[in-house]
């Protein structure tokens, strides 16, 4: 699919940055990263195109910078997809087998009729993603090829976002003269890049936390069974700093990164900032403001956005079937704090992730905030055909109740 002369090439379009990764297929199958690109994010807010001009610009620079690095040109991208509020639907179908195998051709069939049950309006499918197979009734199937019954089902869990934002971005790339060749939510590409199987197979929780969006993305039995997006990001934490204190933007985003803290210390009272004020020259007027004053404008943003989170997990059930592990990642992840605070507020066990399993990553692009374009590049290696493999539709699903196969069964009977 997304493997062209033995390269991949994925865009990140965030409201914060722009980043490409050219990843090279080695003779092991594993990426190696060959070419790295990023620039600011002009043109987007809350995950969402509002300057194509801009952000064509910013998309140009940072594929030229990648492209310059690796010595070769790319024509197409996995592209992320954080705009129009991505959300997760269930669906589950079944077909007559009228006594033959189950062939690819039955399970594209079922599929497309998932599909075709999700078509709305107003919103375009990004991901389908067969869940759990069933025949005859019979739960838990891992692969239904080959397999003989009257009536086969899937459970699918479908990912859709709303159709104007997808189509604006589209454009713009397109205008870059890139083809996408797959799209691919946020949260799934960052949950990609910084989860291990283990966790995936016992129940996670990963939040992406982005300059204009956090998203979450919950996995169970290694499959993605549920996406959300809150439309808070880091941008909001920066524009509060710049409003609570009268700052230039750029100041606040600075004063942000290099003092800021989501928990407060006894220190704080006693560490002096200097803050220049909105308006004046660079050496005009300025405020003296405590650190702790500075704190008290980052926590509220924060909890805020940690208890969003908690609520959507519990509305959708999530909350306790995926366990008490939660990974945190996204540039907005690497404030001072925010890691304690999100075990608090989720009352979970919280670790941050980067990037892992790829090759040539520099120590600078190895960090939270490129786990969604690290995650692209895993995402186009693993739906790539192989001559041993194929397009693989089956999804490995089943197992006790006490486990997280079963956990996932349950989560099936409530919810399909």
């Amino acid at each position: 699919m997304a493997v062209r002369n033995g390269l991949i090439a994925a865009l990140d379009v965030g409201t914060a940055k722009v980043c490409c990764f050219i990843a090279r297929v080695q003779d092991d199958g594993t990426p190696r990263i060959v070419g790295i690109g990023h620039q600011l994010a002009r043109g987007m807010r809350n995950g969402a195109v509002v300057d194509m001009e801009e952000l064509e610009t910013s998309i140009r620079a940072s594929v030229d910078a990648a492209e310059d690095m690796a010595g070769e040109r790319v024509r197409a991208v996995v592209v992320n997809v954080s705009g129009g509020l991505p959300g997760s639907a269930n669906v589950k179908v079944e077909v007559a087998m009228n006594g033959h195998p189950v062939n690819e051709a039955d399970i594209r069939r079922m599929l497309d009729h998932g599909r075709a049950h999700h078509e709305s309006p107003d919103r375009e499918l990004i991901h389908a993603i067969p869940v759990d197979y069933t025949i005859d009734g019979n739960e838990g199937i891992k692969d239904p090829r080959g397999m003989f019954g009257d009536r086969l089902g899937v459970a699918i869990h479908v990912i859709s976002a709303a159709i104007g934002p997808v189509r604006n971005l589209t454009t713009v790339v397109n205008r870059c003269h890139l083809d996408i060749e797959a799209r691919v939510v946020s949260p799934y590409a960052a949950g990609l890049a910084c989860l291990v199987d283990d966790e995936k197979d016992l129940g996670v929780t990963c939040i992406d936390m982005g300059g204009g969006t956090t998203s979450i993305a919950v996995f169970l039995a290694g499959q993605l069974i549920h996406t959300d997006v809150i439309p808070i990001g880091g941008a909001h934490v920066t524009s509060d700093i710049a409003r609570g204190l009268s700052t230039p933007v750029a100041q606040a985003e600075r004063m942000k990164t290099l003092y800021g803290s989501a928990i407060p210390t006894p220190s704080d009272d006693r560490e002096i900032l200097k803050v220049p004020l909105v308006g004046e020259d660079e050496d005009g007027a300025s405020n003296q403001v405590p650190r702790s004053m500075l704190i008290q404008i980052i926590q509220p943003r924060l909890e805020e956005t940690f208890e969003l989170v908690r609520t959507r997990l519990e509305q959708g059930g999530f909350d306790k079937m995926a366990g008490r592990r939660v990974v945190l990642t996204g540039g907005a992840s690497q404030m001072q704090g925010a890691r304690d605070l999100a075990g608090l507020v989720l009352d979970k066990q919280v670790r941050l992730g980067r990037p892992v399993g790829l090759q040539g990553l520099p120590e600078a692009t190895g960090g939270p905030a490129f786990s969604g374009c690290a995650g692209l590049i895993r995402y186009a290696l693993v739906h790539t055909p192989t001559p041993s493999r194929g397009r693989r539709a089956a999804i490995s699903v089943g197992g006790d109740g006490g486990s997280a196969w079963g956990r996932l069964g349950g989560w099936l009977k409530r919810n399909f």
